[in-house]
């Protein structure tokens, strides 16, 4: 299924005045930063989200599976909206992730396991309900609203040549790639534990993998979505993998660097190039997304050397 930039449109008209129009940092010559991380709740799910729920407006109950991100993002919107929300998480969420979700109201369903049992769970609760099913990232609404930030990023930085996105499920990479189209190169980046998208391009289709690792909270889909893998093969130009260790080097960077308090999963695209593993052209002029900023701080009390 194909994203539009006229269904982008669409979500940025249903979505405006429900979420921000975050700003660039532009951090040196030649790499900017785009802080969807200033987010009401601390990530671009919020676009997804309200792009969802706006457009079933008859809809009194939301039900969601989310690794944390998305179901803050669920439980704000279904609280700005006048919904009631049921969100399953796993267990291996953190718990200040979980403790914010019922802090906006939502019913929440902790599940062992990671994101794919949470959301065997949240299908099986509304099987037999009369409820609105949120789907984190393969829901042509929810990739739309994603594709909102691509659409900013390219009126903010109207000379960009790259986009570097960090990949979880593949809908946020879907709904930018859906935008940018060959308007600029688009760079996937995920961590070894959590390369979903980067099996599904090798075996030209989606395919289940291991999660694991420092982002899989985040990152964790252990298959991307249809309409995300669909837009990634005809728009990604390349799929890069990071480590661990890069990715918490690269939290480090951004706050030794920018004072930027980011979660692993936001880290990973800007790891893509504190770890080489991307490397851009001398006179190339890269956008990272710095998608998300829940996260335990405590880390920038360690020295880094970064």
């Amino acid at each position: 299924m194909e994203i539009t930039r006229t269904d982008i449109e669409a979500a940025a008209g249903r979505i405006e005045g429900w979420v921000r129009r975050t700003p660039v940092l532009e951090v040196q010559e030649g790499l900017v930063l785009k802080l969807d991380l200033l987010q009401p709740t601390g990530s671009f799910k919020v676009r997804g989200a309200f792009s969802l729920l706006t457009s079933h407006p008859e809809g009194r109950q939301v039900v969601a599976a989310s690794g944390g991100n998305f179901g803050l993002a669920v439980a704000y919107a279904a609280s700005r909206l006048d919904k009631t929300a049921d969100i399953f998480v796993p267990s291996t969420s953190p718990d200040a992730k979980i403790a914010r979700i019922r802090a906006l109201g939502a019913r929440v369903h902790v599940i062992e396991g990671f994101y794919a049992e949470a959301l065997v769970a949240s299908e099986e609760f509304s099987r037999d309900r009369e409820v609105l099913t949120a789907h984190a990232y393969d829901d042509p609404h929810v990739v739309a609203g994603q594709g909102t930030c691509g659409r900013e990023i390219l009126a903010q930085i109207p000379d960009v040549d790259t986009v570097v996105v960090a990949v979880g499920g593949a809908g946020l990479i879907g709904g930018i790639a859906s935008w940018v189209r060959d308007d600029a190169r688009v760079i996937a980046v995920e961590t070894e534990g959590t390369a979903s998208l980067h099996a599904a391009l090798a075996a030209g289709r989606p395919v289940t993998t291991e999660v694991g690792g420092v982002a899989a909270d985040s990152l964790g889909s252990a298959r991307v979505g249809e309409i995300g893998f669909e837009a990634a093969s005809r728009w990604v130009d390349q799929s890069v993998l990071v480590t661990d260790d890069d990715v918490v080097a690269a939290q480090r960077w951004l706050w030794d660097q920018c004072r930027l308090i980011a979660e692993p999963g936001a880290a990973t695209a800007v790891a893509a190039l504190t770890s080489g593993s991307y490397q851009p052209g001398s006179d190339e002029q890269v956008c990272v997304l710095v998608c998300g900023a829940n996260t335990d701080p405590s880390f920038v009390a360690v020295d880094s050397s970064v």
